[in-house]
């Protein structure tokens, strides 16, 4: 059995896993779909959300956390636990309108210090909105610890 089915057996033990976060919990992110091929995550639209009340507009912010917490969960489901963001892209193709959203990420590739990840999310009509890279530190503490740079 590997590290994967052990940490993310089930779409309720991820969806429990991922709202240890209260950031997460706060997203109202619901979990639809996890497996080493990718994720799938749920995130409703709340006014909270919004950037711009006059353009009715969600916060850039918003859907980079999404796509975050999307790709970063895709390489995790390899490595067995969370990990944390080194690095993250995101790129925005339409604004977001009021609606409900879905991210599906997936792994690009796992390594021993550094892996990668994508995600992108789309609104209730299936319109790409936005889309990222991550890279994640998936190095275990019991790696070589480099020396400090300070």
């Amino acid at each position: 059995m590997s590290k994967a089915s052990l940490s993310f057996s089930s779409l309720e033990h991820f969806q429990a896993l991922m709202s240890r976060c209260p950031f997460n919990r706060w997203l109202q992110l619901q979990a639809k779909s996890v497996s080493p091929e990718g994720v799938e995550i749920a995130m409703p639209w709340r006014d909270e959300l919004m950037s711009s009340p006059e353009a009715q507009s969600m916060h850039g912010g918003v859907l980079a956390s999404l796509i975050d917490v999307t790709a970063s969960y895709s390489v995790a489901v390899h490595v067995g636990r969370g990990i944390p963001t080194v690095d993250l892209r995101i790129d925005y193709h339409k604004v977001a309108k009021p609606g409900d959203y879905l991210a599906k990420g997936r792994a690009i590739q796992i390594g021993r210090t550094l892996s990668f990840g994508e995600a992108r999310v789309y609104d209730a009509r299936g319109v790409l909105v936005a889309s990222g890279r991550g890279v994640f530190l998936t190095r275990t503490a019991d790696s070589a610890t480099p020396a400090p740079i300070f």
